[in-house]
């Protein structure tokens, strides 16, 4: 019984060393994605829903306005005492940008009147606290600059993905739906749908054919077709866009065609750039080698002998072609399509160049944050919206396909 014994334990030892091996070059990969993606998107996420700096600044008004029932009109006085008492110790302590920053992201002119109200503290006035703010502004005998205070002063809240959604809160602490003219954001989530869409679609309806040709012809053009649609990643996407640009405007090269064909005329040239048209076009360029890819490594395994003995039991070509073919390449238009989509879904460089307003997607709005409006917590709440969407569409299609039907390669 000892030598099985010894065996198993051999067999054991063996199989944890090569565990071991396996999980050692994996580790750098794992390291490397935890540094530079994980850990920088859990920071992105945690400021879509951590804001501490009026909740730092602000503590005693925050908590004179704990049992404020906003229903019942402006806070009592220790809540107008606190914020006096604040405001001056944050003159002295050069921390009055820092909730006057916050507080701007919440209610339109709220800076203005935080700063306003703290130079006109930094001086000597008498009276009560209450006369003291009402006779600076007469905002803060409202509601409005309260409850600012009260949504920007949770640490932890949902504030950023309430604008996210078009909503905002109102006077009263209540969620409400954001103003005509105010609602952007969900537009723009549904323009990136259609417009991640149509390109997949799109790229689906022109990467077909090439896939199919690059798996039947003749090795030597098979290669030469390779190349080409392999040459645009050895091309930078900046440079692909700028060339569209050339190509589309009106006095482009297209319009130039169209007009020496005499099929429009020369002061009716197309308006095919910086709007959808550009978007769709560039990048629909952009992303076909992705469609075209999956394609191709799933035709390639497809048997011809199928569609030749379909043929041969009766079946027309149409009929070979939808019976037998297309369901056999049904994993590469799904791994194609969602790989397109997503990739579509975060585009930013294309639809900045060449979309003009009408051809902005959310990632544009993001950025917009980011860079100009400096308001990081909304962009990361757009940006998380945007991550839950192609997570659960991805899980949705996985579901719907099944998990052997995903082959990228």
């Amino acid at each position: 019984m000892a030598a099985p014994e010894n065996l198993a334990a051999a067999l054991e030892r063996a199989s944890r060393r090569r565990r071991l091996k396996g999980l050692a070059l994996a580790l750098p990969l794992m390291l490397f994605l935890g540094f530079f993606f994980i850990a920088p998107l859990g920071a992105m996420l945690m400021r879509s829903l951590h804001s501490p700096d009026v909740a730092e600044a602000l503590p005693q008004t925050l908590m004179a306005l704990e049992a404020w029932d906003a229903s019942a009109g402006p806070p009592g006085d220790a809540a107008y005492e606190a914020l006096v008492a604040e405001l001056r110790a944050a003159v002295a302590n050069d921390t009055v940008n820092r909730i006057a920053g916050r507080l701007k992201f919440e209610r339109a002119g709220a800076r203005a009147l935080i700063v306003k109200t703290a130079r006109a503290l930094s001086q000597e006035r008498q009276g009560s606290a209450r006369d003291i703010l009402i006779a600076v502004d007469r905002q803060w005998g409202t509601n409005a600059p309260w409850a600012a205070i009260a949504i920007s002063g949770r640490e932890w809240s949902i504030a950023y993905y309430v604008q996210a959604l078009d909503l905002r809160y109102d006077d009263t602490l209540a969620i409400v739906q954001e103003v005509d003219g105010q609602r952007i954001y969900l537009l723009l989530f549904l323009r990136t749908a259609w417009v991640s869409l149509t390109v997949t679609l799109l790229a689906l309806v022109l990467g077909f054919p090439v896939a199919w040709l690059l798996a039947h012809a003749r090795p030597h053009i098979s290669d030469m077709l390779m190349v080409l649609v392999l040459l645009p990643f050895w091309t930078s996407i900046l440079v692909r866009t700028t060339a569209w640009i050339a190509m589309l405007q009106q006095q482009g090269v297209v319009n130039d065609m169209l007009v020496w064909a005499g099929i429009v005329a020369d002061n009716g040239r197309l308006e095919m750039m910086y709007n959808m048209t550009g978007t769709l076009v560039a990048m629909t360029h952009v992303l076909l080698p992705f469609m075209i890819l999956p394609l191709y490594s799933v035709m390639k395994t497809i048997p011809p002998t199928y569609v030749r003995a379909a043929r041969s039991l009766g079946a027309g070509p149409v009929t070979a072609f939808v019976k037998v073919y297309l369901p056999l390449t049904l994993p590469g238009i799904g791994a194609g399509s969602i790989l397109v989509f997503i990739l579509a879904a975060g585009y930013y460089i294309t639809p900045t160049l060449v979309g003009g307003r009408t051809g902005q997607l959310i990632s544009n709005q993001i950025a917009f944050h980011m860079q100009q409006s400096l308001n990081w917590g909304l962009a990361a709440a757009i940006g998380g919206l945007l991550l839950a969407a192609v997570i659960l569409l991805y899980f949705i299609f996985q579901r719907a396909a099944g998990h052997d039907r995903l082959r990228f390669g």
